[in-house]
């Protein structure tokens, strides 16, 4: 019988985390994969020695980046690849390659680096940030889940004391997309395929994430929507990813960000699919290739 590691971070005391665990190690279950949960801090990472007693392959659901790529020096297949988790938890590298691969996306400006204690004020750099994309604008931290770090800006007083704040961070200036106003949409793929979908919808923020209060309810995506979102994850070499589309001018679909870790109950729950089957039956497929 394969084995596997369903790796989450065992520092998070939050249900969701342990309940994400939980419905990748069923869906491994259910396709005959002997599927163990494991923290991230249970693994010694000894570099001088190797793993004994190592799974089949790794379903990674954690941004423990350096526990990844250790894995993967121990010749574990590991996904999403560490350097895909990387990049996607990174906001102003990912929004970097998606502009790359011309993916659809608002227009994002990334800071530059600026020290603590430090400032760049009166050098003409802001300005030319609030011409560019005029207020009110989002400001987004480079790391940052379930739509926190993310800031609506809608004065010049507020733009000026949160780049002050940010000093030290990275982050990037982003135009804010009007007609998406507390509603996306999350896609999520595998293998360069749709899974499943929703449409997530706010009436209180102008995010649409459900941990900051949004509903959820199925929706039917156009095949731009598809399209778009298959881009991205391609993009950025994701074989799983939840993507979050915006609303554009006449329901043009625009990025607003790619997932790596993306979590899957939420969309269970809206439509009855456990992404978690097609990421095993996805990862089976990709390790008998590899043993070919």
């Amino acid at each position: 019988m394969q084995s596997c590691w369903i790796v989450y971070n065992g520092s998070l005391t939050s249900e969701k985390f342990i309940d994400q665990a939980l419905l990748l190690q069923e869906a491994a279950e259910k396709q005959g994969i002997h599927a163990s949960l494991v923290k991230n801090y249970e693994v010694l990472m000894n570099v001088q020695q190797r793993l004994q007693n190592k799974p089949d392959f790794v379903v990674f659901l954690d941004k423990d980046i350096l526990l990844a790529k250790f894995l993967v020096n121990e010749g574990i297949p590991v996904f999403n690849d560490p350097d895909v988790i990387e990049i996607c938890d990174n906001k102003a590298r990912q929004y970097m390659e998606l502009a790359k691969a011309q993916v659809p996306m608002p227009t994002t400006i990334i800071a530059p680096k600026v020290y603590p204690n430090f400032t760049i004020q009166h050098t003409g750099y802001y300005e030319q940030v609030l011409a560019t994309l005029s207020l009110p604008m989002i400001i987004k931290e480079a790391h940052g889940s379930f739509g926190m770090k993310v800031y609506l800006i809608e004065t010049k007083e507020q733009f000026f004391e949160k780049v002050e704040e940010l000093n030290g961070t990275e982050y990037v200036f982003q135009e804010f997309i009007e007609t998406s106003r507390g509603r996306d949409i999350r896609v999520n793929i595998v293998g360069g395929q749709v899974v499943a979908c929703m449409h997530r919808q706010s009436e209180t923020d102008f995010r649409a994430n459900i941990t900051n209060g949004g509903t959820a309810s199925q929706i039917i995506l156009t095949e731009r929507q598809k399209e778009v979102a298959i881009h991205a994850a391609t993009a950025l070499g994701a074989e799983f990813a939840g993507v979050d589309l915006l609303f554009g001018e006449n329901d043009e679909p625009l990025v607003c960000e790619v997932n790596g870790v993306a979590h899957i109950r939420n969309i269970f729950n809206v439509t009855g699919i456990n992404v978690g089957d097609a990421m095993i039956s996805y990862i089976l497929s990709k390790v008998a290739a590899i043993t070919i």
